[in-house]
């Protein structure tokens, strides 16, 4: 039997005003590096009749990866948007990035979408980077299938990925389908519910197969399988868990119901199977997209805030009939101008429309509006809740803003985004290129809230700052190729930071007096530790009017500006306590600029007391390694200062957990590359800060002192 496909234009229901959401799919494809996400991605287009030929990773050909850095790295640098039809419903896929220094991407992704396929490689199982992307699907309350790819590869295993699904992610796979054949006698799938062997009769075409009685010798295990299906799924409904239990096997309509149930409310993820390259399972995995992940009216609204970011109780309910509200999850600069892709959660957008963005307080006319197909795009008059478009000629909005109706204004929860770690010093090869590279950067920090830039007031170099080695490598790769600006580049830095250990209690008078009216100040206050993470405390315990409440704001933002600057190496100061005790103020002298003088100097006459001490981030590191490796992977890192948190044993080698200060991991996968033959792969994200050691500490400060010298 051959696969009959609804596929093609926008349906009828598109047309007019009001879209039906029951038929819509807000979904994001994401995975390890080199799971295979992209090429699952272009098949899906293939089949959904969206693409006619399928371009290959490997080739730099697929469809979603359009930028030069993907095409020659083979990787995916930033999520592409694409829309397509599969059975009468219509699918806004999201293909994300699977390397670490990108997760920014997968989190915004997430952020707005209702459902997702999780891809894992049939061979490498849960790799650490899937680890972080399921993390922040769950933080987001995601809806997930997950679909364990390349099972023609030497070392694929079904079975042991599920159980790593369970032990490593803590999480339930409902397995839906069983592999027929594995490694190159992979053929097809057996469907649990059914019984029927899906068999594809031909690598090169995905609709080529056809729907056959399941081989004879896998019976006992279908059934043992589908019996635990069965009896996950009927527990979403009691009446029908009774019925189950007295031995009354529900109909298959009435399973994917509870299925769907159970895959929305997060109590597990429906698993299948397949070669996403050889054209093998695609099929049941956009079958599963439209039966089990929810369409926008069933996700959780999202909560409104009030102009100052308190809740309001209220929440963006998806309906187009009620006030806008839709957040802008990231920018993208092309050929045609600013696209700032968009995620409406309720009301209608049209073409010529004035809204309002919460964030700056100013209005914005919609230019137009589009539906993206990776780099090419499709005009639309109008948008509503459930869509996601991409709006021109937005002037202000960034990512993370809310654009809602200027009468009725509400803010959705806003975005938050991690700091740099690393930062690069960077010049243009040629004076001329000076203004040419401050626009280009400007561009760039607009479209990825993780990449910073900012000059050194002392060397008037300009930093740019980012989440890793490869972030800032593309970054320079991007300003050469898109915006024709060669740079030359300095050593990497890291972004230390400074905190106090003692408690210093202390006072501080400003007094001027120059002819008529003078400057006064007086404050009695106390410095001490904060809570790690804390960031800045202030409170003030002032009593009787001694220091009118009117310049306390003054005295708190003073403190504030100068903790960006500590006093041992100029690094940011972290965690600190200010109390405002005591003081003193003069009738006509005193004013909140006298205050703000007199708080700046008690910080450079106090801090540097408080036993000031440099800190390093500290990265959680995921290194896999082959078996025979493993000893010199974990010499290695603790020589780096690296602390071994746990070793997993898996089937093709060995997992490593450990924390390792960022200063010590630069240049790290080429060397673990030499000391596994190449096989061996790692993930690096940020952890937090610790203490540094004395000789460590020591030595960043001579040569922080001796940059600032010799600029």
């Amino acid at each position: 039997m051959r696969a009959r496909l609804r596929c093609g234009v926008r349906s009828d229901f598109e047309s007019s005003d009001m879209k039906d959401l029951s038929v819509y799919r807000n979904i994001g494809i994401f995975a390890h590096v080199d799971a295979g996400k992209t090429t699952t991605t272009e098949r899906i287009l293939k089949l959904t009749g969206k693409i006619h030929k399928t371009g290959e990773v490997h080739d730099g050909e697929a469809t979603t990866d359009f930028m030069e850095q993907e095409q020659e790295r083979g990787i995916t640098i930033q999520s592409a948007a694409t829309s397509c039809q599969w059975a009468g419903h219509t699918l806004n896929i999201i293909d994300t990035p699977g390397h670490v220094d990108f997760t920014i991407e997968v989190y915004r992704s997430l952020k707005v979408l209702d459902g997702g396929v999780g891809v894992f490689c049939g061979s490498g199982g849960v790799e650490p980077q899937s680890e972080t992307n399921w993390r922040y699907a769950n933080e987001s309350g995601v809806a997930r299938i997950i679909f364990v790819n390349k099972l023609d590869r030497v070392g694929a295993d079904f079975y042991s990925v599920v159980k790593q699904v369970k032990d490593v992610l803590a999480a339930q796979p409902l397995v839906m389908v069983l592999p027929i054949g594995i490694e190159d006698q992979f053929t097809g799938v057996v469907d649990l519910l059914t019984r029927k062997a899906w068999i594809w009769s031909d690598s090169t075409n995905p609709e080529s197969y056809e729907i056959t009685d399941m081989p004879a010798d896998m019976a006992d295990q279908v059934e043992e399988w589908r019996e635990k299906l069965i009896e996950t799924a009927v527990e979403q409904d009691d009446d029908m868990l009774e019925a189950y239990l007295e031995g009354n096997e529900p109909g298959i309509d009435d399973i994917k119901r509870c299925i769907r149930k159970g895959t929305i409310n997060l109590d597990f993820f429906p698993t299948y199977c397949g070669s996403a390259f050889k054209n093998k399972g695609i099929q049941n995995v956009l079958n599963a997209v439209v039966d089990f992940l929810p369409n926008p009216t069933e996700v959780k609204p999202q909560p409104e805030m009030d102009l100052e970011g308190n809740e309001t109780g209220k929440v963006a309910l998806v309906d187009p009939e009620k006030p806008l509200r839709a957040l802008a999850f990231k920018i993208m600069d092309d050929r045609y101008g600013a696209l700032t892709f968009t995620r409406i959660y309720s009301g209608t957008i049209r073409k010529g429309d004035t809204v309002l963005n919460t964030f700056t307080g100013k209005t914005e006319r919609i230019g137009r509006i589009v539906e993206m197909h990776a780099d090419s795009r499709e005009e639309l008059d109008m948008a509503q809740a459930g869509d996601i478009v991409a709006l021109l000629g937005m002037k202000n909005t960034r990512t993370g803003h809310t654009l809602a109706d200027p009468k009725q204004p509400a803010t959705l929860e806003p975005m938050v985004f991690p700091d740099p770690v690393i930062s690069i010093a960077i010049k243009p090869k040629d004076k001329a290129g000076n203004e040419k590279m401050g626009v280009a950067l400007n561009k760039m920090v607009q479209e990825d809230p993780s990449f910073q830039v900012m000059t050194d007031e002392d060397s008037g170099e300009t930093l740019i700052m980012g989440m890793g080695e490869l972030h800032l490598d593309i970054k320079v790769d991007i300003l050469k190729r898109t915006h024709g600006v060669e740079v030359e580049m300095g050593k990497p830095q890291v972004a230390y930071r400074e905190t106090i250990t003692q408690t210093i209690e202390d006072s501080y008078t400003h007094k001027k007096q120059s002819g008529g009216s003078g400057q006064y100040g007086k404050i009695d206050y106390r410095i001490e530790p904060a809570e790690k993470n804390a960031g800045y405390e202030f409170e003030s315990l002032v009593t009787g009017g001694n220091v009118p409440r009117e310049y306390w704001g003054a005295i708190e933002k003073a403190f504030l500006s100068c903790m960006n600057e500590g006093t041992l190496a100029g690094y940011p100061l972290l965690d600190v306590k200010f109390t405002l005790l005591d003081g003193g103020f003069h009738a006509v002298d005193s004013s909140a600029l006298a205050f703000e003088i007199a708080t700046k100097a008690a910080y450079r006459q106090s801090v540097p007391k408080a036993g000031v001490q440099l800190l390093e981030p500290i990265m959680k590191v995921d290194v896999f390694s082959p078996e025979d490796n493993v000893g010199d992977v974990i010499g290695d890192l603790n020589r780096r200062r690296g602390m071994i948190k746990s070793q997993e044993a898996g089937a093709t080698g060995v997992r490593v957990k450990a924390d390792a200060p960022l200063a010590e991991m630069f240049g790290y996968i080429g060397h673990l590359r030499t000391l596994t033959s190449g096989r061996g792969q790692f993930s690096m994200e940020f952890s937090h800060y610790s203490a540094c050691p004395a000789n460590v500490a020591e030595e960043v400060i001579r040569e922080t002192q001796e940059r600032r010298a010799a600029s």
